[in-house]
């Protein structure tokens, strides 16, 4: 399964309980078409206490949503985008956004 964002890519959520929210991608997971994003999707998780982690209790951690959730977010616009590719003078192929065209 392809996903469309990278890590440290900046997103919009666009649907679900924290539809709205921008953050940072903070992994990708491509065999199962998810992604972490920083602060969205927030659970509880109850931990019992261990030798490495000495005291137990109930840690806060993102859970993974699915990458049809969330798009690009393109800061000079202000908005979400889609993505076009690009060749530069020197060769590489970047990814701009389709609105302004800025690389992103």
């Amino acid at each position: 399964m392809k996903v469309h964002v990278k890590k440290n890519d900046k997103v919009m959520v666009i649907s679900g309980k924290d539809k709205g929210k921008v953050s940072e991608v903070i992994s990708v997971l491509p065999k199962v078409g998810k992604v972490l994003v920083r602060d969205v999707n927030v659970v509880k998780k109850h931990t019992k206490p261990s030798r490495s982690n000495m005291q137990g209790g109930i840690i806060e951690t993102e859970a993974p949503i699915f990458s049809s959730k969330v798009m690009l977010y393109c800061d000079k616009c202000k908005a979400v985008t889609r993505i076009a590719k690009k060749i530069t003078e020197d060769g590489t192929k970047v990814r701009v956004c389709k609105k302004c065209g800025t690389v992103l």
